[in-house]
């Protein structure tokens, strides 16, 4: 069964600066994304912002953060970024409703992925690779690219359509598009459809059990 998130209120979001995040453990793709990030900031300067929400700390795993420790330091030190490592979903679901684009170049071969749900539950713009289980993840709504396993490549591709997304995450017709991904997310990935769900699994396995 899919999973389900309890979906994000919409909040208007600010305009003065395009805010995007990454709020997942930094082995899935922030290698690529803080290196891309400093790239980006070289033209856009002020203008946008990244948040980082990572550490595995989620997972009660702070040891397995040593291999980043490097990409944390340099993500403090720009200033066009701020890593706040590990919080609460509270937390994080509050970034999520300030930030307008979810900065994911994944290289995990996710089997879904509720960071990318809870981002578009909140009016974000995913950008991400057609990796593993993203596509049907985000149904289509994400702005999305061919995912490559040379991660020079990679980077480069993620790079232009995040530079894209960044100038054109304002114009209507991408905010309307949000909209309707919003939509799409809260109703398909809701506590409400998925209960009922695991309801009707487990009492048809009760009866199976009878039989």
């Amino acid at each position: 069964l899919k999973n389900a998130i309890d979906p994000i209120p919409w909040k208007e979001k600010s305009k003065d600066q395009v805010r995007l995040i990454y709020h997942t453990t930094p082995h899935r793709g922030l290698q690529l994304l803080i290196p891309v990030m400093e790239e980006l900031a070289k033209i856009h300067g002020d203008k946008i912002h990244l948040d980082i929400y990572s550490s595995f700390e989620a997972y009660g795993w702070k040891e397995r953060d040593e291999p980043y420790l490097d990409l944390f330091e340099r993500a403090k030190a720009h200033p066009q970024m701020t890593y706040h490592g590990f919080q609460s979903n509270e937390v994080v679901r509050q970034a999520l409703q300030e930030a307008h684009i979810f900065a994911y170049p994944s290289i995990w071969q996710e089997t879904s992925c509720i960071a990318a749900i809870e981002a578009m539950s909140a009016g974000c713009e995913v950008v991400c690779p057609n990796y593993a289980a993203l596509p049907e993840t985000t149904g289509g709504f994400a702005d999305m690219y061919h995912w490559n396993e040379d991660m020079n490549y990679h980077a480069n591709v993620f790079a232009n359509f995040l530079n894209r997304t960044i100038s054109s995450i304002f114009d209507d017709n991408v905010q309307k598009k949000l909209l309707y991904a919003k939509n799409y997310i809260d109703n398909f990935y809701n506590w409400e459809l998925r209960s009922a769900e695991w309801t009707g699994l487990l009492q048809g396995l009760i009866r199976e059990k009878k039989a």
